[in-house]
């Protein structure tokens, strides 16, 4: 009972009790087996003569070595322990052995770690009970009992209430009573979410003018007008129920579903961007249902250690980022993963492999409706903290994409082809490739450091513009480097992917990703990230970069088309700053310069004898409103614009266009 008042007390805005007294007799058999402490060994002859001056001395003092000082003990001496009190209470019931408060064995783990569990209700829950309810005649609460105890009233909350204890958010496990009968054992947990992304995009980019008809009958150059406006709002409702611990030790099985919902309108000026047929028009509204998590994780118990290391296999649709910031690969795929950690968390790895599912075209989500890609990932990754400085965590990969859609014609939704990409002969693609890879992130002393190398080695079985097969060799470096001064931190970066020098040898040196999704300089509020670049006149329906990416790839899409390697690769370089200027409020600044790396591929597809390297610079700002101080409220405004160079003006720009393009995101996030 004296716990549970202990435990009580804080919350009523009461004192807490004062705790007993213990008898000199217990108090020296605590010294006695105190930590440290010898083996038992009987006091020397000298040392039991001296012992009755370890009487209490007048006053209630003792001499030194009586004194009872935590810490304190005497080398190879114990001191002699009271009489054994012996207890005889005829009648009595004996305590029970301590095997009768072990759980049973229910496979999870060592049968070496089962531990001693006594339960004892949390204050959280305990205080909880005590929350007047709703009167079933009125349908309204007794609120006197605040008035007794006025701090009550900080944990009685309604189940919706986000910012609280409650079932829906997995805060405490499921009653007996409350749970379907299949679900065996105790510790089952619900994790309900909800999740409404709202976006509002105007923009301008080049865009191109029907082939057979315009908007504008005197739009007779190759590029129109290039105002445009995207509405989107996604809603995404997720459901987990796992078997574990809400604290330390990870789950033992977690079954999770996500289903997103999105509608989009997009509005541009000019024919044939939204749908392939000129006959339609330019302003299109469409929506999509997709399923973007559904998987098992099972965690493996054999494999635990008492500092909760461990190994889980997890099977079905699942998120996964190949590298800390996306380069790579960064999509919710259909796959297979053994991942887990050792050494005290120090060391941490991922097996995996994932069959790339068709993706909704004005959507982006998953489309299990289609049959999935002949497109395969396998990837084996390990990390290392604390290497090899302290503070950075370094990580080693190995990623192998193996695509055999050579044989595969494929238009997306709007009825655009997408595979084989219409660059070249037009004949289908296969290839393989593997991406070894280096990565590192956290800090040395101060500075904060996000590095990323790859090196794609391969072949690809048909060079578009030589109709025989080519090796695959290209490289990718990538560096952050951040400083903290107070509540500012000053941002440097910089990226080199390598492009294709000589698009008709034996060799395709442009460097190109899986399925990127960068947080890097700026990320989405970047324009040159944000926006995707039509590449017109130099192929048919082919973009400079792709949405949510920043490398010059030269795809027919990011989501439905296929990596390739003869391209002008991307350099970039840019300098920002994050300022915390309340803990509700940050602002975010970011300019970068971006180039081509090596403009021959472009040289050749527009049949120009020479094109600058020189993109433009790219400048944003941001400000993200976070009301609460969580994530359960975002707010976001961001501008972003774009000066062109050299190279974008050789083939984009046109007399009594626009000289420069701008991009406007704004986005609220609400999160259950």
């Amino acid at each position: 009972m004296q716990q549970v008042v202990a435990l009580i007390a804080p919350a009523l805005g009461m004192a807490s009790p004062a705790p007993m007294a213990l008898p000199y007799h217990v108090l020296a058999a605590v010294e006695a087996a105190g930590p440290g402490a010898m083996e038992p060994q009987e006091a020397s002859p000298s040392d039991q003569q001296r012992a009755p001056a370890t009487e209490p001395l007048p006053g209630g003092e003792t001499d030194a070595d009586g004194a009872l000082i935590d810490g304190r003990r005497r080398p190879g001496f114990n001191k002699r322990l009271p009489d054994k009190v012996e207890q005889d209470n005829p009648g009595a019931v004996n305590a029970p052995p301590p095997e009768a408060f072990y759980d049973k064995y229910d496979g999870d783990g060592p049968i070496g770690d089962l531990g001693l569990e006594v339960g004892l209700p949390d204050r959280w829950r305990i205080m909880s009970t005590l929350c007047p309810q709703k009167d079933a005649a009125t349908g309204k609460k007794d609120r006197s009992l605040y008035t007794l105890f006025p701090r009550l009233e900080y944990v009685c909350h309604s189940q919706l209430d986000p910012f609280h204890h409650n079932l829906l958010k997995g805060d405490r496990p499921l009653a007996k009573g409350k749970r379907p009968g299949f679900l065996k054992g105790d510790d089952w947990f619900l994790i309900a979410s909800a999740v409404s992304d709202t976006v509002v995009e105007p923009r301008s980019f080049p865009i191109p003018v029907g082939n057979q008809t315009t908007t504008n009958p005197n739009e007779i150059d190759v590029f129109g007008r290039s105002h445009s406006l995207v509405l989107s709002q996604t809603f995404i409702a997720g459901l987990s129920l796992l078997k574990g611990m809400t604290a330390y030790k990870p789950p033992v099985v977690e079954y999770r579903i996500a289903i997103a919902g999105n509608l989009n309108h997009v509005e541009v000026p000019e024919r044939r961007v939204l749908y392939v047929q000129p006959s339609k028009g330019t302003k299109r509204t469409d929506g999509f249902i997709g399923l973007q998590e559904a998987f098992i994780d099972y965690h493996i118990g054999r494999f635990d250690t008492k500092r909760y290391d461990f190994v889980s296999l997890r099977a079905g649709i699942q998120p996964m980022q190949s590298d800390f910031r996306g380069f790579l690969f960064n999509d919710n795929q259909l796959g297979v993963r053994l991942f887990g950690n050792r050494d005290n968390n120090r060391v941490q790895f991922n097996l995996a492999a994932f069959w790339r599912l068709e993706k909704e075209t004005n959507s982006g989500l998953n489309d299990i409706s289609q049959s999935p890609r002949r497109d395969w990932v396998f990837m084996a990754n390990l990390y290392r903290q604390d290497f090899p400085f302290v503070g950075l965590t370094s990580q080693v990969s190995v990623t192998y994409n193996m695509n055999r859609e050579r044989n595969d014609v494929h238009a997306d939704t709007n009825g655009f082809p997408v595979r084989p990409a219409l660059l070249g002969d037009l004949r289908g693609r296969e290839y393989d490739v593997v991406y070894l890879g280096y990565a590192a992130d956290g800090h040395i002393g101060r500075l904060n450091l996000t590095a990323q190398l790859y090196a794609a080695l391969g072949e690809d079985r048909n060079n578009f513009l030589t109709s025989r097969p080519a090796e695959i060799k290209a490289f990718m470096a990538a560096a952050e480097l951040s400083y903290d001064i107070d509540w500012t931190r000053i941002r440097l970066s910089g990226l080199w992917a390598s492009g294709d020098s000589d698009p008709y040898d034996k060799t395709e040196g442009g460097f190109d990703a899986i399925f990127e999704n960068p947080q890097f300089a700026g990320a989405d509020t970047s324009y040159w990230i944000r926006q995707t670049i039509p590449f017109a006149g130099g192929g048919r329906a082919i973009s400079v970069n792709g949405r949510n990416g920043i490398l010059n790839s030269l795809r027919s899409s990011k989501e439905q088309g296929q990596s390739n390697f003869t391209n002008p690769g991307t350099m970039m370089l840019g300098l920002g700053g994050d300022f915390d200027l309340t803990p509700t409020v940050r602002v975010s600044t970011n300019v970068n310069h971006l180039w081509f790396e090596n403009t021959k591929i472009l040289q050749v597809l527009r049949n120009e004898g020479s094109i600058p390297n020189d993109i433009g610079w790219d400048t944003s700002v941001s400000a993200i409103w976070r009301p609460n101080a969580s994530q359960n409220l975002i707010f976001r405004l961001s501008g972003a614009m774009l000066e062109p160079g050299g190279g974008f003006d050789d083939l984009f720009s046109q007399q009594g266009k626009a000289s420069r393009f701008y991009s406007v995101l704004a986005n609220a996030t609400l999160a259950f």
